[in-house]
């Protein structure tokens, strides 16, 4: 059962009724309800009640599975919230149901005063550990019962909470930085581990704790990432991640960006992703702008997403097969990405961060000649992964460094957060592009890998298979690539062609200011998710009516997927770890940003 809705736009938006039904029959907790521009539905409910709402909602009569996200916003330069409950801080919950397209509602706290605090959620569901932690770190809101509120993305001798508006932004704000003795030995005892702080114990009066580091520089580790193992042998009593090495404030220059010059940065959050990470933002903006793609642009869009999937997935085989000690099969799938590149930059004129989509379209239309290369490259690729079938997937030694190791469930999956190839591995069938379609996909033939044992070896056997429907997808696009424009008619998209600014001085106005300051985005709230190489990433963007975002959320798989690592280590070998840190797929600026 469901219901139509309409948005502030207009626009009519399918609603499980059923989510709708579970709050409204908490009437007496929700304090204001409002749709967004992106069709999702706000439940406001007080610090007091959110608890008991987050519980409810997810016993099975409600079907809310995931607690997707977690984040925050500061309210008090807003000027654009009329209606809203009075709010210095609002923290916003993203609930996902796994059943339907559109299945899934926004939860928000109003905190009022410098000091806010709302109950922890990390015994409900366990990925609200690292959320909390952030959202702490970066706005100061405190969580009342959670088992280690410590810093997480900034140093622990950080001062102040980067995302509160009168944090500075830029070092030149600051006095010019000095670092005295006494200020060198604050910042090494801070970098001093403390196990009994992060809970771990001796086995017993007469054991002392045995730790290794491994990172925060070390080829296994697939970035800045450090992992403290409590050891016992060989054996992994407890593991730590430490992350936060490679954070750089993205949400934070996003507020000092225009609409249309932080999409580069976007590019990279995934370094490996290239344009798909343009992909979610453009699309959020154009939600709150009203825009329409055009049918060439939105397939341009699809054709080259799915290139960047093949080249970030194939990054992900050579390193995975390299880190089990594999050497030769890096270089001849190294090679084989270098293929994609040349193609990507053949039409983007970039290589791995193009920054190729705009507001709107794309940047330019695709050259002469362009799908040659590609329709040779369509019929290269799958004999070479048949090849690597041979050398990688039938490899005895690879099956029993992979096979039943780090394996986990569909529903713990779902705790914990997972999404993409590592979901998919444990049966479930969710693909964004099939169950939420965006731009074409909903035109475009292609199946769902899937496997069953959640395991290092089918999480890499998805990513192979997603390979070879990418593959699909894209035959299709070059096959069935429509006429038309490239970028949307519309005021608030591309600046106008520079050739026509010199025909009227309007048009050169028109150009000089988008160029400049960059389109008035209408005030609003909204986010896109999409199915990214490593799992769904989102971005959350908040106008104030002005010329740069208000706030941007940029929630990235890596992040909440590497969270879980202390489950998949705990009982393992020191050489298992590694299999398991390969086989998640990530990267550390994703997991920072």
């Amino acid at each position: 059962m469901s219901e139509t809705i309409e948005t502030s736009r207009g626009d009519a938006v399918v609603r499980d009724a059923l989510m709708a039904e579970t709050m409204r029959g908490m009437a007496h907790v929700i304090l204001h309800e409002e749709i967004a521009k992106d069709g999702l539905v706000n439940f406001w409910v007080s610090a007091s009640d959110i608890r008991t709402v987050l519980f409810t909602l997810k016993q099975p009569a409600a079907r809310l599975r995931m607690l997707y996200d977690i984040t925050a916003l500061d309210e008090r330069q807003r000027e654009h919230r009329d209606g809203l409950p009075d709010s210095t801080f609002t923290v916003s919950y993203h609930l996902v149901a796994f059943a339907g397209p559109h299945d899934e509602i926004r939860l928000k706290v109003p905190l009022l005063g410098l000091d806010p605090h709302v109950p922890t959620a990390s015994d409900i569901w366990p990925s609200a550990n690292w959320f909390e932690r952030e959202v702490w770190d970066l706005f100061g809101v405190v969580f009342d019962g959670h088992p280690h509120l410590t810093r997480i993305l900034t140093p622990p001798t950080w001062v102040g909470h980067p995302l509160r508006k009168d944090h500075y932004a830029r070092a030149t704000e600051r006095p010019p930085y000095t670092l005295s003795e006494d200020q060198v030995f604050h910042e090494q005892e801070a970098l001093r581990f403390d196990p009994s702080a992060w809970g771990m114990r001796k086995h017993s009066d007469n054991s002392d704790f045995m730790f290794l580091n491994v990172g925060p520089n070390h080829p296994s580790v697939h970035g800045v990432f450090r992992v403290v193992l409590q050891l016992e042998g060989e054996e992994i009593v407890d593991a730590v991640p430490d992350i936060g090495f490679h954070h750089r404030g993205a949400e934070k220059m996003a507020e000092r960006q225009s609409w249309h010059t932080f999409i580069p940065y976007t590019d990279r959050v995934d370094y490996v992703g290239g344009v798909m990470n343009n992909f979610p933002y453009v699309m959020a903006v154009e939600k709150l702008a009203g825009i329409t793609v055009p049918d060439r642009a939105q397939m341009i869009r699809v054709m080259l997403a799915e290139f960047f999937r093949i080249a970030s997935h194939l990054v992900f085989y050579g390193t995975m097969v390299q880190d089990l000690g594999q050497l030769s099969p890096v270089f001849y799938i190294f090679t084989d990405r270098e293929k994609v590149f040349e193609i990507i930059e053949a039409i983007c004129g970039f290589r791995m961060h193009p920054a190729f989509f705009r507001i709107g379209g794309v940047a330019l239309d695709l050259p002469n000649g362009w799908d040659e290369k590609i329709r040779a490259f369509l019929d290269y690729m799958p004999p070479r992964l048949a090849e690597y079938d041979k050398l990688v997937m039938q490899n005895p030694l690879f099956k029993a460094r992979t096979k039943g190791i780090g394996a986990y469930t569909t529903e713990e999956a779902i705790d914990w957060g997972i999404t993409g190839p590592g979901l998919r591995a444990t049966g479930l069938e969710w693909d964004m592009r099939r169950v939420q379609p965006y731009a074409c996909y909903d035109q475009l033939e292609f199946d769902i890998p899937t496997a069953v044992n959640g395991d290092c070896y089918d999480r890499v056997a998805v990513h192979i298979e997603e390979i070879r429907q990418s593959l699909r997808i894209i035959r299709q696009c070059v096959d069935n690539m429509p006429s038309g424009p490239f970028k949307a008619e519309h005021p608030l998209s591309m600046p106008p062609p520079k050739a026509r600014t010199m025909h009227d001085i309007e048009t050169l106005i028109h150009h000089f200011v988008s160029v400049t300051w960059g389109p008035v985005v209408p005030a609003g709230e909204a986010r896109c998710m999409i199915e990214a190489t490593k799992g769904i990433n989102s971005y959350h963007l908040v106008s104030d009516g002005g010329t740069m975002s208000y706030r941007t959320r940029i929630r990235t798989p890596s992040f909440a997927h590497l969270q879980m690592l202390p489950l998949l280590s705990r009982g393992v070998l020191i050489a298992d770890l590694i299999a398991i840190i390969g086989s998640i797929d990530f990267v550390m600026a994703d997991v920072d940003r």
